[in-house]
């Protein structure tokens, strides 16, 4: 059957006509979508000492892969308290509903009307071990990592650095991590097996985040990511934290 010609440019308008329908549709099916998506792979948690962002490979079933962390901030000036209050600024791999932890970071701390600054290594169960010999200042830029350097020997290369001296920490441990998430922290540190009085650290601003989970390497948004909020048992809030930044490899901590 032959139709006639107005038929066929009709059919083929109508054709056309669909195909923009369908392809628009699955244009906003696709901007629906992905932000929903997004949001599945991010997580808000509440703790009491800590605040910050983590990754896992996966938020509900997290496997040991985290392989990998690393970041860098400027150490905050504190604020002079009549009574002794604490923070600390913080990498870490574990430590996330389970009982290892191995991180390196920065403290600040505001004790007997005197402020000061230092930075330290930690692998739970143990207590943290000051690094006496590299100084800091209010200021400086921190870089720090941790790397797992021999993986059947349970082996990691933790490493710290005052950008703005050029002092560094590097050494070499034998720990047997869960290696199930990253963390960037700010914490209200224990003091003497007690929750410790948080400082007024003002703003830590993380930046450079990145984490090695599996074969990849990325910044947050790469991962399944949580994103941790600080409140006391009172559920008063102690610190905001931002949302990530466009590339998702920096945030800010804000006191109160």
């Amino acid at each position: 059957m032959v139709y006639p010609r107005s038929w066929r440019t009709n059919a083929l308008f109508l054709i056309v006509f669909w195909m923009i329908l369908l392809v628009s549709s699955l244009t906003v099916l696709s901007s629906t979508v992905t932000p929903f998506l997004k949001t599945l792979q991010i997580q808000n948690l509440v703790s009491v000492d800590w605040a910050g962002y983590s990754v896992s490979s996966d938020n509900l079933f997290p496997q040991p892969l985290v392989s990998g962390v690393s970041g860098s901030w400027r150490v905050p000036q504190v604020a002079v308290t009549a009574g002794d209050t604490f923070s600390s600024a913080w990498i870490g791999i574990g430590g996330q509903g389970d009982n290892t932890l191995i991180q390196v970071g920065s403290l600040h701390e505001s004790v007997g009307g005197r402020v000061s600054y230092g930075v330290w290594y930690e692998m739970l169960p143990d207590n943290a071990i000051p690094i006496s010999h590299i100084a800091v200042s209010a200021g400086d830029e921190i870089s720090a990592s941790i790397t797992l350097a021999d993986r059947d020997a349970n082996i990691w290369a933790v490493e710290i650095k005052d950008v703005t001296t050029g002092q560094g920490f590097r050494q070499n441990f034998g720990y047997n991590s869960s290696m199930r998430t990253a963390e960037w922290i700010v914490e209200r540190p224990l003091v003497n097996s007690k929750m410790s009085t948080l400082a007024d650290f003002g703003t830590v601003t993380f930046t450079d985040a990145k984490a090695q989970v599996g074969d990849k390497t990325g910044t947050i948004t790469a991962f399944y990511s949580s994103k941790i909020h600080m409140q006391d048992h009172q559920n008063n809030v102690l610190v905001t934290v931002s949302e990530l930044s466009q590339d998702g490899s920096s945030f800010s901590v804000n006191y109160g």
